[in-house]
C-alpha cells in the first residue's frame, strides 16, 4: 500500500476511534452501559466483589498487585507444566524456570518481551491460556489506572477513585473483547491462521524433501496483541510472518489497532474532566511528537543501507530493505515499528537490528521519552499527565503562582509523586545498561561489537523498563542474566510508576476545586502544548543523550553523514 495512502487511511481510522471508541469508553467506565451489567454480575459473585463499593487508592493498589501476583503465578505454572498439559500437539516440553518466570512477568506487565521463538517453545494452551489471556487482562489493568487518575482530577473531596475489579471486568468485557473478536474475523479473512489442528507436515514426493510448518490459534492472539498494545507474537517473526500479518490491509489495521485506545483515551479524559479541549491538548502533544518521530524513522529508512553501499551496491532506490518485508516496503515498515515503540506494543513487521542507525534511533528514543506519544493503553495517558503536572509546576514557578491543573492545586506532594513516576524509567534503564555493559554476562549477550552492540544492550533495557517488548534482534536475551535483569526492569517499570500514579489520583480526588482567576495558567492553549513538549523533550534529552551518543549517533556519524 502506498505510504501516503496508508497515512491518510490511518488518520481517518484514528479520528473515528477518538470520537466513537472514546465516547463508548466514557459510557463504560462511568457505568452508563446498564444494559450490559447482566453480563458482569456473575463474575462479581464468583470473585466476591461488591461492584457498588469503591476503593481508596491504597486498596485499589493492593487489588492490582494481588491480581498481578496471582496472574504471574498461574502463567508460570502453565509454562512449566505445559509438557503434561493438553493442547500440545507438538509435544513441547515445559519451559525452563528462568525463561518461564521472565515470560510470566513479561505478559502480566503488558511488556510481552519474548526471549524465545513462540512456535517452538509454547504449546497452544500456553499461547491461549496464559499469553492471550494476559494480553486482555494486563491491557485492561493499564486502562483502569488511567481511568482512576482521571477520576482523581474529576472528583472533589472524595476518598475513593473507583473499584479496580469493576474497572478490570468492564474494560475486558466491553472494550477489548468485542473489538478483538471482530478484528480477528477480518484477519482470518485476509489469511491469518486460526486452527488447533497442529503443524502441517509437507512431503514432496518428487525430491523426497520434508517440511513441518507450525500452525495454531494465531489470529485471535494477533489482534489483541495490537489492540491491547501488548506485542507478543505467536511466531518468532512477529508481524513479519505472513501467518500473522498476511496483507497490506492487516498491516494497516495492526497500526490502527495499536494506536486506537491510547488516542481514544484523550477523548475519555476530556469528557470525564468536563472539558474536551483538555483532551485535545493532550492529543496534540502526542501527535506532534509522534509525527516527528515517524518522520525521522521513515526518512532514515528510505536512505541506502551503508553496509550494502560499502559492498558496492550504491543504487538502492527502495531505501534500506535489509530486514524488511517486500510486501510492506521501507517507509511503511518504519511507520509500523515507530508506532509500535511510541506505544508500549513492541510488535514489529521488520527487524529493528537491521535499521539504519538513525532509524534505530527513532525506535529507541521514542521509548526514552516515556512512551507518551501516544503511549500504551492507559500507560500513555497517565504518564503524559505526570509530565503535564510537572509542566504546570514549572510554569507556576515562572509566574510566581501556586500551580493549578484542572482546578486542583499542585503542591509539593503532587509534584514529588509525578517526578517519581517520571524518573523511575530513566533510572532503571541507565543503571541496568551500565551493569550489563560492565559485566561479562551482559556483554556476552550482544551479537555485535562497538556502538551497535552497545545499542543492542541499551535498547533491551529501554524496552523492558518501558514495558514495550521490542528488541534489537542481535541480543541473546535467553540467558540467566538477561532473564533476571529483564524481569526486574519489567516489574519496576510497571509498578514503580503505577503506585505513585494511584497515590496521585488519591490526593487529587481528596482536593476541592479552586476557581480560575486571571492568573490561572490556561492548560488548553497552544502555549501549554509547547511547554509540555519542551518538558518531555528536555527530560528525555538530558537524561539519555550521553547514552544515545555512544550508540546510534556515533554509529551514524561513523558513516560520514547524519542522514
Amino acid at each position: 500500500m502506498n505510504f501516503a495512502l496508508t497515512v491518510v487511511a490511518l488518520v481517518v481510522l484514528l479520528a473515528i476511534a477518538w470520537r466513537y471508541l472514546g465516547a463508548y469508553m466514557v459510557s463504560v467506565y462511568q457505568g452508563k452501559t446498564k444494559w450490559l451489567r447482566v453480563i458482569e454480575k456473575p463474575i462479581y459473585s464468583i470473585i466476591g466483589v461488591d461492584p457498588e463499593a469503591e476503593q481508596s487508592w491504597q486498596r485499589y493498589s493492593i487489588s492490582l498487585i494481588a491480581f498481578s501476583g496471582v496472574a504471574i503465578l498461574i502463567s508460570y505454572l502453565i509454562f512449566r507444566l505445559q509438557g503434561s498439559l493438553p493442547l500440545n500437539p507438538q509435544h513441547l516440553p515445559g519451559v525452563t524456570p528462568a525463561l518461564a518466570w521472565n515470560t510470566a512477568v513479561s505478559f502480566v506487565t503488558n511488556t510481552n518481551w519474548q526471549s524465545y521463538a513462540g512456535e517452538t517453545t509454547m504449546s497452544y494452551l500456553s499461547q491461549m491460556g496464559a499469553l492471550a489471556v494476559q494480553n486482555f487482562l494486563s491491557a485492561s489493568a493499564g486502562i483502569a489506572i488511567a481511568i482512576a487518575l482521571i477520576r482523581g482530577f474529576s472528583r472533589k473531596e472524595s476518598k475513593t477513585i473507583g473499584n479496580f475489579w469493576v474497572d478490570l471486568v468492564r474494560g475486558t468485557l466491553y472494550v477489548l473483547l468485542p473489538v478483538a473478536f471482530v478484528a480477528a474475523i477480518v484477519f482470518m479473512a485476509q489469511g491469518s491462521l486460526q486452527t488447533l489442528a497442529g503443524p502441517a507436515h509437507i512431503h514432496n514426493i518428487l525430491n523426497g524433501a520434508k517440511q513441518t510448518i507450525p500452525r495454531g490459534p494465531v489470529a485471535s492472539q494477533e489482534v489483541i496483541k495490537q489492540f491491547g498494545t501488548n506485542g507478543g507474537g505467536f511466531f518468532n517473526a512477529n508481524g513479519a510472518s505472513p501467518f500473522e500479518n498476511p496483507t497490506g490491509l492487516t498491516n494497516l489495521l495492526s497500526i490502527a489497532l495499536l494506536l486506537a485506545i491510547p488516542v481514544a483515551l484523550t477523548y475519555v479524559f476530556g469528557k470525564m474532566v468536563g472539558s474536551l479541549r483538555q483532551g485535545v491538548t493532550i492529543l496534540a502533544v502526542m501527535t506532534i511528537i509522534f509525527a516527528s518521530w515517524v518522520a525521522i524513522g521513515t526518512i532514515a529508512e528510505h536512505q541506502p543501507n551503508p553496509a550494502i553501499s560499502a559492498a558496492g551496491l550504491t543504487h538502492q532506490p527502495t531505501g534500506n530493505m535489509e530486514g524488511k518485508e517486500v510486501r510492506f516496503g521501507d517507509t511503511s515498515s518504519a511507520l509500523y515499528n515507530v508506532a509500535s515503540t511510541q506505544t508500549s506494543t513492541g510488535s514489529v513487521d521488520s527487524a529493528n537490528d537491521s535499521y539504519n542507525p538513525m532509524g534505530g534511533f527513532a525506535t529507541l528514543t521514542g521509548m526514552m521519552l516515556g512512551e507518551v506519544s501516544p503511549g500504551g493503553v492507559g500507560s500513555g495517558l497517565y504518564t503524559i499527565l505526570l509530565f503535564a503536572i510537572i509542566t504546570v509546576f514549572l510554569s507556576g514557578l515562572m509566574i510566581g503562582r501556586t500551580p493549578e491543573y484542572l482546578g486542583k492545586k499542585i503542591q509539593a506532594k503532587e509534584v514529588k509523586l509525578a517526578a517519581l513516576g517520571v524518573l523511575v524509567m530513566p533510572i532503571l534503564v541507565l543503571i541496568l545498561t551500565a551493569v550489563a555493559s560492565a559485566l561479562p554476562a551482559g556483554k556476552a549477550g550482544a551479537f555485535n561489537a562497538g556502538p551497535h552492540g552497545f545499542t543492542e544492550i541499551l535498547y533491551t533495557f529501554t524496552s523492558t523498563a518501558n514495558n514495550n517488548g521490542s528488541a534489537f534482534a542481535g541480543i541473546n536475551s535467553n540467558t540467566a542474566f538477561y532473564n533476571i535483569a529483564g524481569s526486574i526492569a519489567m516489574l519496576l517499570g510497571r509498578f514503580a510508576i503505577i503506585i505513585p500514579t494511584l497515590a496521585l489520583a488519591g490526593t487529587l480526588a481528596a482536593k476541592n476545586v479552586v476557581p480560575t482567576s486571571l492568573g490561572t495558567l490556561k492548560t488548553d492553549k497552544p502555549i501549554f502544548i509547547g511547554l509540555t513538549i519542551g518538558v518531555i523533550m528536555i527530560v528525555g534529552a538530558l537524561t539519555f543523550f550521553p547514552a544515545v551518543s555512544l550508540g546510534p549517533i556515533v554509529e551514524q556519524l561513523s558513516h560520514g553523514k547524519f542522514f
